[in-house]
């Protein structure tokens, strides 16, 4: 008797009975596959598998059809509960994976708590979902393989799962960071040196635009509204979103052409000169000044949609002219360019809207590289003037 035929045979029983489950062979044995509850929310669904550790045999199959029998019953009655279906691995440690998924849901209550300002909550939930929310979720499925493993083990294994010196490893240290303090777990001692590697120390020769390279691109842009959203970026270095956040009223002929970013904003209010100055002129930057409607019009109600969501409408506008680089690439640009203005590190900071800090290890190469320049042409001048 042919046993992938039995088992579809069954399948298409339960099917006719509305259920959306079915049982399926996989090597030598068989599971139940389908739309179950999370082991951390019964009210969000997804595809997952119960394996029944039962032989993919006909005996097998008979067994398996009462067991996706009973997990309807489960299912249609509200009584599903992972911890009666372990099979893998023992019911403490569903249960503690339970415990610790709860923990997590607490974390991000606690995380949103205190936001009564719209805008500020439109900003967290941003913050959440780029800055925390994938963290989280896998470190919720290493700690489900861990066997029990310590729970600080789990972070730092959560960790040197990113690549060193990448953002998202640094990203991730700090998120977990927030997350051992909440739940006052003390981390590995060496948990700052293992979280190195912010930025573009190791991508330090990045190919970053050059300032023609910008002008070009900018010619290439079909659409006027859009040329305007690059202009604004190239010569302000603004994040994707504080396009769409930023007054602009400066940019008459008769302004100063300083642009203040909004609190809306990631990471709040902030003014940005222009670097090159020129490029005001030259991408007619100054016809925002009294009409800012040039811009494309896009949804910017944070009550309805995210400061991420707006900045991700920018990236595809740049997939969708091909213009071969990142909207980060005009941000890392504009700060390398105020290098070379001779910027102060700490004035550059603030218009990026970041700290001293994490300014001079982003853009550590291009810092080191100027100031190195500075030294050398100081003792240059002197053998000069000897």
């Amino acid at each position: 008797m042919n046993v992938i035929q039995e088992i579809n045979n069954v399948n298409d029983k339960f099917a006719t009975q509305g259920s959306k489950l079915r049982i399926e062979k996989r090597g030598e044995t068989l599971n139940i596959r389908g739309s179950l509850p999370t082991k951390e929310d019964k009210n969000n669904f997804k595809v997952q598998r119960i394996s029944l550790g039962l032989k993919a045999d006909i005996s097998g199959l008979k067994a398996a059809e009462k067991k996706l029998q009973l997990l309807n019953l489960q299912l249609e009655l509200n009584q599903f509960e992972w911890i009666n279906w372990a099979s893998n691995y023992n019911k403490k440690g569903i249960q503690n994976y339970c415990e610790f998924s709860t923990k997590i849901n607490q974390f991000e209550k606690f995380f949103f708590k205190e936001n009564k300002n719209e805008y500020l909550t439109s900003t967290r939930k941003t913050t959440w979902r780029s800055s925390y929310k994938p963290y989280l979720k896998r470190m919720l499925n290493i700690y489900d393989t861990s066997n029990n493993t310590e729970l600080r083990n789990v972070f730092l294994k959560t960790l040197e799962t990113y690549k060193e010196g990448s953002r998202s490893r640094k990203q991730c240290a700090t998120s977990l960071g927030v997350l051992a303090k909440f739940l006052e777990i003390k981390l590995p001692e060496d948990w700052k040196l293992n979280a190195k590697g912010y930025g573009l120390r190791k991508a330090s020769f990045r190919d970053l635009p050059t300032d023609e390279m910008i002008e070009k691109l900018w010619v290439k842009i079909p659409n006027k509204s859009w040329k305007f959203v690059f202009g604004l970026m190239a010569t302000y270095g603004l994040r994707n979103h504080e396009v769409f956040f930023s007054d602009l009223s400066s940019l008459t002929n008769s302004g100063d052409k300083i642009i203040r970013v909004l609190p809306s904003t990631k990471t709040g209010e902030h003014q940005v000169w222009p670097f090159n100055p020129e490029w005001v002129e030259k991408f007619e930057l100054f016809k925002l000044g009294n009409n800012p409607e040039l811009l494309p019009n896009i949804n910017t109600d944070l009550k309805i949609t995210t400061l991420q969501n707006i900045g991700k409408k920018i990236t595809s506008q740049f997939k969708r002219y091909s213009l071969q680089i990142k909207p980060y690439d005009l941000r890392h640009a504009w700060a390398v360019r105020t290098i070379f203005y001779d910027l102060p590190d700490t004035v550059a900071a603030r218009m990026m809207g970041h700290s001293v800090s994490l300014h001079t290890q982003t853009y550590h190469h291009w810092i080191t590289k100027r100031d190195q320049q500075q030294a050398v042409n100081n003792a240059l001048s002197k053998i000069k003037n000897r």
